[in-house]
């Protein structure tokens, strides 16, 4: 098995992702999204197809910098957004994220990246009241998978157009869309820290934990069919922990049952109301 095996044909799943974005937003009852643009990859490609979907006056790019943030991922960011021709704000986060780290350790840098993700998100939710905007999230399918991102912070979201498509597959589809090279070929970070990279914190490459996701996920193969494929049994034990163990990230918060019609069990979609009138 091989990366080819995770390619798509590009041009449907744009077509799928500009419609359900369109879709969404309107069926929430909004005609405009607002999302946090990083200079990465991730979020080029959702700003872009809330651009096809909805046309550039109708997205918001927030540009949200921290002291220590590369400054290359502003100026991709800044890069995408002209190339675009949409609107864009920069809201420097270092005042309020400070405000939080003068209690947390310099040595704990995942609570002080948590702060950064959760403070991030706060300012998108904030921007969303203001101007009626729809919340869009950036977090692709490997993440969620694996819970590599912050909860409440940039795994929220009201809709997500690229939570079911595999960090390499979101590389395709950049390619595809015609994101810039410099955005499509940079080292993955959540530039939370300096130095900081995807595959540094998680000790493999996406490519490689791409595959292992598909055989579990896409082919459902038991573990001895996977270790068949050449895949190191302690990696694919390490991988099938980190996806159960994150399960509750990818959740609503679970709800005790008491009544007949509990929130997020049994009364989760906006057709449900056709049953209250």
């Amino acid at each position: 098995m091989t990366e080819q095996d995770l390619h798509f044909d590009y041009g449907i799943v744009e077509d799928i992702l500009a419609s359900f974005l369109l879709n969404e937003t309107r069926k929430f009852g909004f005609s405009s999204l607002v999302l946090g643009l990083s200079g990465g990859i991730d979020s080029a490609v959702v700003c872009d197809l809330a651009v096809r979907a909805l046309g550039r006056e109708h997205v918001l790019a927030l540009m949200m910098p921290y002291e220590t943030s590369s400054p290359e991922s502003l100026s991709d960011a800044e890069l995408l957004a002209e190339k675009l021709g949409i609107r864009a704000e920069q809201i420097p986060v270092t005042p309020v994220v400070d405000a939080f780290l003068v209690s947390i350790p310099e040595d704990q840098l995942l609570r002080r990246g948590n702060v950064m993700a959760r403070t991030r998100m706060v300012y998108l939710y904030d921007v969303s009241a203001r101007d009626g905007r729809l919340v869009a999230g950036t977090s692709n399918k490997t993440e969620l998978l694996l819970g590599y991102g912050t909860i409440f912070g940039d795994m929220a979201s009201a809709i997500n157009p690229i939570g079911d498509l595999y960090k390499t597959q979101v590389r395709g589809l950049a390619r595809h869309l015609g994101i810039p090279e410099r955005i499509t070929d940079k080292v993955p970070s959540a530039d939370l820290w300096q130095g900081q990279s995807d595959e540094a914190d998680l000790g493999f490459s996406y490519g490689e934990v791409d595959l292992l996701l598909y055989m579990m996920l896409e082919k459902r193969m038991d573990r001895s069919e996977v270790l068949a494929e050449g895949v190191p049994a302690a990696f694919y034990d390490r991988v099938r922990k980190m996806v159960v163990r994150n399960q509750y990230k990818r959740m609503m918060p679970v709800i005790a049952k008491i009544s007949g019609r509990t929130p997020g069990i049994d009364f989760r979609y906006a057709r449900d109301w056709q049953e209250l009138k």
